[in-house]
C-alpha cells in the first residue's frame, strides 16, 4: 500500500522570504499603521529620551508607538501579550523593526509628563 500522506518533518529547514513585507498581503493593516507612524509627531517622546542618560539605548519611539497602536487595533492591549506577539507574529515583528529578540519589552500605560 502506498503512503498517501506528504512526509512530515517539523525540523526540515526551508527558505523564507528575506523581507517580512513579503509574508503579508499588500492591504494588511500593519502597513497602514506603519505609514501612520511617519505622520505622527513623536517629538515630545524623543525630547524626553534625548535628555536622559542611559546605560542602554531604549527602543525607538516609532517601534514602541507602532506596536501599541497595532496592538490596540487588533485587540491586544496587555504588555506581556504585546511582547509575546513581537516574538511570534510577523506583523508585530515588522513594527518592531524585525529584531530577533526584543528582550523584556515594557510598554508603560501611563507615560511621564513632558514639560
Amino acid at each position: 500500500m502506498a503512503n498517501t500522506y506528504h512526509p512530515y518533518d517539523a525540523d526540515q529547514p526551508f527558505l523564507m522570504p528575506p523581507s517580512l513585507t513579503e509574508w503579508l498581503p499588500k492591504d494588511h493593516l500593519v502597513y497602514f499603521v506603519r505609514d501612520l507612524l511617519t505622520e505622527i509627531d513623536l517629538s515630545p517622546i524623543t525630547w524626553m529620551y534625548g535628555r536622559e542618560e542611559r546605560r542602554y539605548p531604549p527602543y525607538h519611539p516609532m517601534a514602541m508607538t507602532g506596536i501599541r497602536l497595532y496592538g490596540y487595533s487588533t485587540g491586544v492591549t496587555s504588555s506581556r501579550k504585546l511582547e509575546k506577539r513581537c516574538q511570534e507574529d510577523v506583523a508585530f515583528r515588522l513594527l518592531a523593526a524585525k529584531r530577533d529578540k526584543l528582550g523584556h519589552l515594557i510598554l508603560i500605560d501611563k507615560p511621564k509628563q513632558s514639560p
